[in-house]
């Protein structure tokens, strides 16, 4: 109810350009550090999206208020605490997923999803891409009608000193993102299960500078875009095309302003749609 709240209220100020962003976190962080309860979160999220959806409903067409599920209740709603109509639809709902179960329930219930940067393409094309499908054959949905948001490592620079300064903060993202079991599967689809396995070890022990230098040039041209700046735009092409519909580009944060500068005219002089949808 809190969030259906805070997103109608965007809706409205933002004339209906609000997307609302929707996770489920991973079970080590929601009871360790968020001091939450973990279960079922596929299920969980699935009843969320849809309570929210109806929530929404009740507001805008005035009806009656009735959602009972297994993990929400919404059943009371008094004028005081009804919000302001507004002319606008609902918002967008982006769910974040990596694993093939919340990537299917996505694909069925939500406009888009919020893919994770430690994604290959190699992942999407054979993992993700699949699973959305299947979602949306369940509720009778084109591909075309949702959109698929990731953020992608980027390691560029002016020079080969910048690039290698960019990689060295790269190679640590994306070490810390390995050390996830949650994430294992997208190592284990390149045959690296086993990077996995030292990885979680190590930030066990708070190695965080040594998982980095397990990350070879390999492993980090396959989860990042790793190119100079006059070639930075066509290789984030070659990765997003096809694929994903809205980019965000993450540059390193060693990357001087004159090199972002940069990056976003190389970004702009190409006349294409991955490049256009870079933010």
């Amino acid at each position: 109810m809190t969030v259906a709240n805070i997103g109608w209220d965007l809706q409205a100020y933002s004339d209906g350009r609000f997307n609302l962003g929707l996770g489920s976190q991973v079970q080590p962080h929601i009871e360790k550090r968020f001091s939450m309860p973990w279960g079922q979160p596929v299920r969980r999220m699935r009843e969320f999206v849809v309570a929210l959806r109806e929530i929404w409903a009740c507001w805008r067409d005035g009806t009656k208020l009735r959602f009972e599920g297994d993990f929400y209740t919404h059943k009371l709603m008094t004028p005081m605490f009804t919000p302001e109509p507004q002319p606008h639809p609902f918002p967008k709902v982006f769910v974040a997923g990596v694993g093939e179960a919340m990537t299917e329930m996505c694909g069925e219930v939500a406009d888009g999803l919020l893919a994770h940067a430690f994604t290959t393409k190699r992942y999407f094309e054979e993992v993700t891409t699949p699973a959305l499908l299947r979602g949306m054959q369940r509720s009778g949905r084109q591909r075309s009608e949702f959109q698929l948001s990731a953020p992608i490592f980027v390691v560029t620079g002016n020079d080969e000193s910048e690039l290698a300064a960019g990689a060295v903060g790269t190679r640590k993202q994306i070490a810390f993102y390995g050390s996830t079991p949650a994430y294992r599967r997208v190592l284990e689809l390149h045959g690296w299960g086993d990077l996995h396995t030292e990885l979680h070890r190590l930030s066990l022990e708070g190695q965080w500078d040594a998982m980095g230098s397990l990350i070879d040039d390999e492993i980090l041209e396959a989860f990042a875009v790793v190119a100079p700046v006059d070639t930075v735009a066509s290789k984030i092409r070659d990765r997003c095309d096809g694929v994903i519909d809205r980019v965000l580009v993450g540059l390193p944060s060693s990357i001087t302003e004159r090199t972002v500068t940069a990056v976003l005219r190389e970004l702009r002089s190409q006349p294409t749609e991955s490049a256009r949808r870079c933010s």
